[in-house]
């Protein structure tokens, strides 16, 4: 791997990382305190329960596992939450672990992206726990969109609509 390629490599992470958080915000924007820990059933999670799990997931394996700061992660808790933690308090701790993951996918190197972690009880070289979690953020941001429009119905606003033939639009 060439340092264009790693360098690349880190500013792609970050971008997918940084426009995830901006379309989780824009959902978040769109809904209440309360509706943010609404359960669709008692079985499973709330948007709210979502963004901690990011928080808790991004910390481990990115900030801790990739950047080497100390894992500091109680898995449990992110699921067991039923609230109060207003959206502007959910946003503001992603936003502070999105940061904190940017700066760590940014300063890795050549040699870096191949060097062994154990994460979550897990052996993988720092560029499979980058490429992990940020997959896993992904997948999540649209557990997160889908639950928004379930919830919103027709009130939705959308992020982002094509505009030209090219991109899809509807003529």
């Amino acid at each position: 791997m060439s340092a264009n390629l790693s360098t690349a490599l880190g500013q792609t992470l970050v971008e997918e990382l940084t426009k995830s958080f901006g379309r989780i915000r824009h959902c978040m924007d769109q809904l209440t305190d309360q509706q943010i820990w609404q359960r669709p059933d008692e079985r499973m999670n709330a948007i709210g329960n979502l963004v901690l799990h990011l928080v808790g997931n991004l910390g481990q394996y990115v900030v801790a596992g990739v950047g080497g700061a100390a894992d500091v992660r109680n898995r449990p808790a992110e699921f067991s939450a039923r609230g109060p933690m207003s959206k502007n308090e959910l946003l503001g701790k992603l936003e502070v672990v999105v940061a904190d993951a940017r700066a760590a996918l940014e300063r890795q190197t050549e040699a870096d992206w191949l060097k062994s972690r154990r994460i979550q009880g897990f052996e993988m070289d720092v560029l499979h726990a980058a490429t992990r979690s940020v997959a896993h953020f992904r997948g999540h941001e649209q557990e997160i969109i889908h639950m928004t429009r379930a919830m919103l119905g027709d009130k939705y606003k959308f992020n982002w609509m094509p505009a030209t033939n090219e991109q899809g639009a509807v003529e």
